[in-house]
């Protein structure tokens, strides 16, 4: 039996979300395939990968240095799938403005790409919220922007969405609410509840309770990321945040759980903006390529499959 990327991604969302269900729908696969991939992992290398229990599943000693060697194995084929073609070649200024979440959440990995591969290209980054974006697009003192586009509003702004990030509801270990499959906002609306202010967070969040017709407990406004992952995590309330900021410990060591939400609730979406009547510049060119044949490529071709 030789080691497969099916069998790597399924025990890397396994270890991260810590439940075999949960990491399941993250796949969008069976609990099955999941069961199997890792008991043939297990069996290939001869060691236990994961202990079992009513919580979840935990690594073992092997299963964590298993998982530095898996991150490594999945960040090698990344590069390799999504490496521009050797005669692309881009040179010139690049100002990029984004937003706290983009920068502190998905943007460092890729900037570390663009600059190995176009290395003409001058990238200049700059951190504003997205009124600032969107002024600073429209002004010409920024090319491009990498944003939430849901939160966009002008008009005079063209934007495409490159991911969704599904919201969930956080939970700390051994929480009653752990043991569902899904949750209603209704059932939420009973915790406590610590909710995100930054990148017109609350904004986003009151949107979809309003919908559901239901409010939340508010027990803290935080613009902090980390100050909701270690609150939840010390059982101080719940959060609903999207999969793109999920980290499974707090920096307490502390276990967090992510639960699906039964309520329609709109996911983060993460993309490129521009204004309407911007030329394109080489360099401009090449950073909307490259997410393109990181993002949008990849759906196109398995979606005519």
């Amino acid at each position: 039996m030789s080691l497969t990327l099916r069998q790597v991604r399924y025990f890397v969302a396994t270890a991260e979300i810590g439940q075999i269900s949960q990491a399941a729908i993250h796949l969008n696969i069976s609990q099955s395939a999941v069961t199997t991939a890792i008991k043939e992992l297990e069996a290939m290398l001869g060691v236990l990968l994961f202990q079992r229990s009513a919580q979840g599943m935990n690594l073992t000693e092997a299963g964590r240095h298993f998982l530095n060697r898996a991150y490594v194995i999945l960040r090698s084929v990344d590069d390799a799938l999504n490496s521009p073609l050797p005669d692309i070649r881009a040179s010139g200024l690049l100002r990029l403005a984004a937003s706290y979440t983009v920068i502190g959440y998905f943007l460092p990995h890729h900037l570390q790409r663009l600059e190995h591969w176009h290395p003409d290209v001058t990238l200049e980054l700059y951190e504003q919220e997205r009124s600032a974006i969107e002024q600073g697009l429209l002004e010409g003192r920024f090319d491009m922007a990498v944003v939430l586009t849901a939160n966009l509003t002008h008009p005079a702004i063209v934007s495409e969405t490159l991911f969704n990030s599904e919201r969930r509801l956080w939970l700390p270990a051994h929480h009653p609410l752990c043991e569902r499959s899904a949750v209603s906002l209704a059932d939420v609306a009973t915790e406590p509840f610590i909710l995100l202010t930054v990148d017109e967070a609350e904004q986003s969040a009151m949107r979809y309770w309003q919908q559901a017709g239901q409010r939340p407990s508010v027990r803290v406004r935080t613009s902090s990321v980390e100050a909701v992952r270690s609150m939840v995590a010390n059982g101080s309330g719940v959060a609903i945040l999207s999969d793109l900021v999920h980290r499974p410990w707090s920096l307490e060591g502390k276990r967090i759980e992510t639960v699906t939400i039964s309520d329609p609730v709109a996911p983060m979406s993460v993309g490129l903006a521009w204004h309407r009547e911007r030329a394109f510049s080489p360099a401009m060119q090449a950073l909307r390529n490259y997410f393109h044949g990181a993002f949008l490529a990849p759906q196109q071709w398995a979606a005519r499959r």
